[in-house]
């Protein structure tokens, strides 16, 4: 009977997190970074070359070869759909889930573990990039995983955990090359109190086996460069080192962090701050090493919101002993349970009485899209509602995660997270039925990709295009019959040849299907 009770919680614990995680309805893409990658693994399919990205018909090489590489054999495995190109992230985003599940367990104990993979999820900043064919969450898994692993270690003998870490640091390169090295840094002072695991040869072995991708690739590449492809990846790192159209200032994760980790923020920083004064034995892990990471990463010129995702888990972990010290707290609990349900739900409610009057019409939002924003602010706002004083720290524990629970559960579902490009998605749809298109392929006037609007558009509409056909230099290299998507259009009368537009559309432009006749 014991046995059936404890399979059903698991079974459950894994049921939970479907809503969170899988969507299938249809799908688009947005353009950068995860349009630009799909793109790039649409041609290691087409054009059989595994080692070079490509942008048409030019060499990439700021970055590595390493997510397009993973879309590529997901969907060259499991066949050539959207999903299958999402299968690495997704696969990234469970397994990083269950690592800061495990992390619970080693931090505090078993007791309450399922909430802080549920923060995790119900992130804001995380719960969205989950949802993008990009290497962050890939990169932050593997981060985690070596965490993980260097928690894990207590002595020579866990040769398995050395191993892992060392394994994840050239896995991790491959990924994000020398980002790396941020948490790395980060790092040194619990590294420091654990050193004799780099006397190791485990970790070595880990080390040689996790950096064996990047040697394969840099050996495969090398031959068609003039240089080796470390120095073309330091390049790319020098101009982000740089003042660039993503440098910001200095306190920008000041204010970022708390934005995109909402709704946990606040209980994170509270976290941080008593782990970082009242708990000796997890500051440096929990405390210590997100603050050291925030500091480099605020030091770097380029700055974005997704390049804290490595310590996502982590603070997710600070948010439940915040949530913890809070509402167990005679001091706090008053005043946290007044804001919590009285202010919290009043804004939610004020928020989507004022998108239903005044801005659901001027968004350009379906009607399945507004109904699921709509019930999942109220059922957010109503959930909190419900937390009242004389309630046990339990069951306030599970009311605040049921609101932002069914509010990111109906986001996903809604597609709002998934089919970010859906009047781009539509409208290729229709262009996909036409005749002329079907067994045909369309080519790109490369000279059309003047700005980031214009190359923005022409990667959603190449990565929809049925059969996607070479680049051109000048749509004057178009032959009789073939089609082209141009942002010229110009009829040339010489020998009768003449170019017509096959379709285009306000949502397309400034791009146009033409035929040279």
């Amino acid at each position: 009977m014991n046995s059936k009770i404890f399979k059903s919680k698991n079974l459950f614990k894994l049921l939970i997190f479907i809503p969170l995680i899988f969507y299938f309805g249809k799908r688009s893409y947005i353009a950068f970074d995860e349009g630009f990658y799909a793109l790039q693994a649409r041609w290691i399919l087409d054009k059989g070359n595994w080692t070079i990205p490509l942008w048409w018909d030019e060499y990439v090489l700021d970055r590595t070869i390493g997510l397009q590489f993973l879309i590529a054999k997901s969907q060259y495995i499991f066949g050539r759909n959207m999903f299958s190109a999402y299968l690495p992230t997704t696969t990234a985003a469970i397994l990083m889930l269950f690592i800061t599940y495990k992390l619970h367990e080693e931090f505090f104990n078993k007791k309450y573990a399922i909430i802080s993979p549920l923060l995790l999820a119900t992130t804001y900043l995380w719960f969205d990039y989950s949802h993008l064919a990009s290497q962050d969450i890939i990169y932050s898994c593997l981060v985690t995983i070596g965490v993980f692993s260097l928690v894990k270690i207590k002595s020579k003998d866990n040769k398995f955990y050395i191993l892992l870490f060392g394994t994840w640091i050239g896995l991790s390169f491959m990924m994000k090359t020398f980002l790396v090295f941020v948490p790395l840094l980060s790092l040194l002072p619990y590294l420091f109190k654990k050193k004799k695991i780099l006397f190791s040869k485990f970790f070595y072995i880990g080390l040689l086996i996790g950096f064996v991708p990047f040697l394969f690739w840099s050996l495969s590449i090398n031959p068609y460069l003039e240089k080796n492809i470390i120095f073309y990846l330091f390049e790319k790192f020098n101009i982000l080192s740089n003042k660039n159209t993503f440098t910001n200032p200095i306190y920008y994760y000041f204010w970022n962090i708390p934005v995109t980790y909402l709704p946990w923020s606040i209980f994170g920083i509270i976290g941080i701050i008593y782990n970082l004064f009242e708990c000796k034995k997890n500051k440096y892990i929990l405390a210590v090493f997100p603050l050291l990471l925030i500091a480099i990463l605020s030091i770097f010129s380029t700055k974005t919101p997704y390049y804290t995702l490595q310590i996502s888990s982590i603070l997710t972990l600070n948010s439940y002993v915040g949530i913890k010290y809070l509402f167990k707290s005679e001091r706090y609990k008053y005043i946290l349970i007044f804001i919590s349900s009285k202010i919290i739900p009043l804004i939610s409610l004020s928020l989507t009485l004022i998108y239903y009057f005044f801005f659901k019409n001027m968004i350009n939002f379906n009607s399945k899209e507004n109904t699921f924003l709509i019930l999942g602010l109220l059922f957010f706002g109503l959930s909190w509602s419900l937390i009242k004083h004389k309630n046990s720290f339990k069951e306030i524990l599970i009311t605040l995660i049921i609101g932002p629970y069914l509010l990111t559960s109906f986001l996903l579902q809604s597609g709002l997270f998934t089919d970010r490009s859906r009047e781009i998605r539509e409208k290729m749809e229709y262009v996909s039925s036409l005749d002329i298109v079907k067994n045909q392929p369309i080519k790109v006037d490369k000279s059309g990709i003047k700005n980031s609007r214009s190359q923005s558009k022409i990667i959603r509409i190449s990565l929809l295009t049925p059969i996607l056909g070479e680049s051109l230099d000048s749509i004057n290299h178009l032959k009789n019959s073939e089609l082209a998507w141009s942002t010229e259009f110009k009829e040339i009368k010489n020998n009768n040849a003449t170019y017509e537009i096959i379709y285009e559309n306000d949502v397309l432009q400034p791009w146009k299907l033409i035929l040279k006749k």
